[in-house]
């Protein structure tokens, strides 16, 4: 039987990414908690289609089309969020986009473009729900991470480089807003096979070597990151922040 936290009931969750894969997941886990689930993606055909999903179920998930790339469209995206809903109680930076790329072929505008898509949205998302959680005394922030820094990955420098300045992004949010009963952590997903993973990474030999680094010898699913992200989001986790929770079925 899955968990059930009461007191996500009612609360306002944003999830940024959350049209598929982990954030996906996510989304599901959070609307099956009887929470009011916001969630921004580019991707708008899916998320339409997950939205309407979950309301015919009578789950409360609204759908909306943000790049969050534009920060203007990111900070307009939270605004009509709360005047639609009401005060933002948890916020789960999930969005991001693991392109490879070999560092000579690496542009300034490249680099920029991967910074955008992968860590600077996580920090003007936190700032623009900060308000509504520190007039509630109240909050969770849940900063997506990747064990890909920790375990050494190359081909990917502006990726590994983004999700290893989430950490210090973490820490640092945790220590300003703790006074105000806002907790910020983050989680660092290891291999997990969402579609986008399977179709085009997953060959014979990523399998093997899955099965030689992880000490868990089975492939890991979007939902166990999400059943973590609910813990983190709850009141179970009170005493939980300034943390680093990796999930990675012992990879690293």
């Amino acid at each position: 039987m899955a968990a059930i936290y009461p007191d996500l009931a009612g609360k306002v969750v944003l999830v940024t990414g959350g049209a598929s894969g982990i954030g996906e997941a996510i989304v599901r886990r959070f609307a099956q908690q009887k929470s009011v689930v916001v969630f921004f993606d580019i991707k708008a055909e899916d998320g339409t289609r997950l939205a309407r999903e979950l309301s015919g179920q009578g789950l409360a998930a609204h759908f909306r089309h943000v790049d969050l790339t534009d920060i203007a469209a990111l900070r307009t995206g939270v605004a009509e969020a709360h005047k639609a809903h009401g005060p933002i109680s948890v916020l789960v930076n999930n969005a991001a986009h693991d392109e490879r790329h070999p560092t000579e072929e690496v542009t300034p505008e490249y680099w920029d473009d991967r910074i955008a898509v992968n860590l600077k949205h996580q920090f003007f998302a936190a700032q623009a729900v900060l308000p509504d959680m520190k007039a509630a005394n109240a909050g969770a922030i849940i900063n997506f991470g990747s064990v890909s820094w920790m375990a050494g990955q190359g081909g990917m420098a502006a990726y590994t480089a983004s999700k290893s300045g989430v950490i210090g992004l973490t820490r640092s949010l945790a220590r300003d807003y703790g006074p105000y009963n806002i907790r910020v952590n983050a989680i660092a997903p290891g291999w997990i096979m969402t579609e986008r993973q399977v179709t085009k990474w997953l060959t014979p030999e990523g399998v093997e070597e899955l099965m030689r680094r992880q000490c868990l010898k089975r492939k890991l699913m979007p939902d166990e990151i999400a059943k973590v992200t609910l813990f983190l989001a709850s009141d179970e986790a009170s005493a939980c922040t300034s943390q680093h929770y990796v999930v990675d079925g012992g990879w690293v």
